[in-house]
């Protein structure tokens, strides 16, 4: 009797390893990526989502029991998820460079003039980062980087085998480095209303110096706004090609930490 229990307890206890290491890698991905992340997915969904992924992954992903205690498989574990995070935390980076560029379009555009005149207001606009970051969340839909992610998901294991992560020097240092690139993202969204922003201002400069009577605060508010619009509009249209590099490169930047961490 003895003897039939040792024969099964060793298989038993790969697959609740395999199981759990594949799990942590999932729910850490679920927890850090654009859309799937999101406060506005249900959790039971995100469970269901998680469990239905790793019994997908479970059987490619080998995993030894033998001589692991409590606290390697907590570290084992831990590392799991983190590299789950990882591959999320770089999608996530341009939906953040979309909400600061919002935020300084806001701000120029006269959305955000409440609380520029009064602080003490407590006035906090948001339609404009709001509007982007739903734009860029349509557009990752759009282009298929979810299944980007979840095959970028699945390779991982090849090149990133479960116990083997390592929070390296140059990961840190390249992760880093990658992380500074969404605010040079947000920049070049943000790039045509600044720039107009900056002309429109110039010009109501000297038309205030020419008409000191003209009330040119005012003027300059509504102009700010149709003119941030109407560029608005037009750049736009080129946000698919601009992001469709950008997704392409941060699942390629992920990868290539996660590849260091080794």
């Amino acid at each position: 009797m003895n003897s039939w229990n040792d024969a099964f307890a060793v298989p038993l206890d790969h697959a609740v390893l395999a199981w759990l290491t594949v799990l942590a890698r999932v729910s850490g991905l679920l927890v850090s990526a654009p859309f799937l992340g999101s406060a506005s997915v249900a959790p039971r969904i995100k469970i269901s989502l998680a469990l239905l992924l790793t019994a997908l992954l479970v059987p490619g992903v080998p995993v030894s029991a033998s001589g692991m205690g409590a606290p390697e498989m907590a570290r084992l574990l831990t590392g799991e998820f983190a590299i789950g995070v990882l591959l999320g935390l770089a999608l996530q980076l341009f939906f953040e460079a979309a909400q600061l560029a919002g935020q300084v379009c806001g701000m120029q555009m006269g959305y955000s003039l409440a609380g520029v005149l009064n602080p003490d207001s407590q006035a906090d606009s948001t339609v404009l980062s709001t509007m982007y970051q739903l734009v860029v969340l349509v557009l990752f839909i759009e282009l298929g980087v979810p299944h980007w992610m979840l095959r970028g998901l699945g390779r991982s294991f090849s090149y990133l085998p479960p116990g083997h992560f390592t929070l390296t020097w140059p990961a840190v240092s390249s992760l880093l480095h990658f992380a500074s690139g969404m605010w040079v993202a947000g920049v070049q969204i943000a790039a045509p209303v600044l720039v107009a922003s900056l002309f429109a201002d110039v010009a109501l400069g000297f038309l205030g110096k020419a008409a000191p009577q003209l009330p040119v605060l005012f003027v300059g508010i509504s102009l700010k706004n149709l003119l941030g619009l109407a560029l608005l509009v037009g750049a736009v249209a080129f946000w698919p090609r601009f992001f469709d590099a950008r997704f392409a490169r941060a699942l390629e930047a992920s990868e290539r930490i996660l590849q260091l961490a080794h």
